[in-house]
């Protein structure tokens, strides 16, 4: 998988992302990739992106290629925010960015400091941390501008429904052993 991920379309297209040294992370696939930004390509011009277990950063990253405004990536891995930052610095959108390096859990526990248009939430697989993540937002709302979406990826097999108060549930895709189950306000 090292030196496959790539920036797929807009200003930093064909532009190549380092992988995490490791197997901490679970980079996605370019036509996982490339499926959700054909949904998304649409809604991203000007918009705030929150990339959560931001691994690669490469989600935020093709956020920003394709004109979002701002991406926030959070990782608690020191390896894997060296690794965005490498990345914003190969695609030149240091200037559009935030890198956090802490539990993803624990910013959304704090009061937000802006709202976001999308939320990506792609967490170690198997842990159940996704639902956790989920819930967090959902009870947190105020991190989410009025019609914000928020977008999970997990492998099929850990989908199962979430008793949510302020998001709802409106779509799922799958690609292989991706999986994607898009939330909005």
């Amino acid at each position: 998988m090292a030196g496959s991920l790539r920036v797929i379309a807009g200003k930093a297209r064909g532009r190549r992302l380092r992988s995490v040294p490791g197997d901490s992370t679970r980079p996605i696939t370019d036509r996982g990739k490339e499926a959700l930004f054909n949904i998304l390509a649409p809604e991203l011009p000007g918009t705030s992106f929150l990339d959560l277990f931001a691994g690669t950063g490469a989600v935020g990253i093709e956020a920003l290629s394709r004109g979002a405004g701002f991406a926030r990536f959070v990782d608690h891995n020191r390896l894997a925010i060296d690794t965005v930052r490498a990345n914003l610095e190969t695609t030149g959108f240091q200037e559009a960015a935030e890198v956090l390096r802490m539990d993803s859990f624990a910013l959304l526990e704090r009061p937000p400091d802006r709202q976001f248009d999308f939320a990506f939430i792609a967490p170690p697989q198997y842990k159940g941390a996704w639902m956790e993540a989920l819930l967090k937002l959902d009870q947190h709302s105020a991190w989410l501008a009025p019609e914000a979406w928020v977008i999970v990826q997990i492998h099929p097999v850990e989908y199962h429904s979430a008793p949510l108060q302020n998001l709802a549930e409106f779509d799922q895709r799958k690609y292989g052993s991706v999986q994607f189950i898009f939330y909005a306000m």
